[in-house]
């Protein structure tokens, strides 16, 4: 029978598992992008007791997937850039509408000076 020497448990290197770490951190960081997200203003905050004399002209539209109706009448983006100049636009969502197609009339609704966008929940 061989005599072999007593087993010793040597301690653990924590060293290359640190190393391993680090390097992995640093690939993650570097090859995740960061971007920020674009915002768009809804709706503009007013007192709750406006009391001017002059009546603000209120425009009503449905937007859905397919359908565009202008104070209950079907219509389409650019008739409604020639439509509205100044005043309220009251904004309803169809279901299924997609934020993209809000964006799109949102974007068209900006480009108006004194126009009022309000979206409706």
């Amino acid at each position: 029978m061989r005599n072999l020497p007593p087993f010793v448990r040597r301690p653990l290197a924590l060293t290359p598992l640190i190393d391993v770490i680090f390097l992995l951190l640093l690939f993650f960081m570097l090859t995740s992008t960061f971007s920020t997200f674009g915002e768009i203003e809804l709706s503009n905050a007013r007192k709750g007791n406006d009391t001017s004399a002059v009546e603000i002209e209120r425009f009503f539209v449905q937007l859905g997937p397919e359908r565009l109706t202008l104070n209950g009448q079907a219509s389409t983006m650019e008739d409604i850039t020639a439509q509205i100049e100044t005043g309220q636009v009251l904004v309803s969502l169809d279901d299924g509408t997609t934020a993209q197609r809000l964006v799109d009339f949102l974007h068209l609704m900006r480009a108006r000076a004194g126009l009022d966008v309000l979206v409706l929940e």
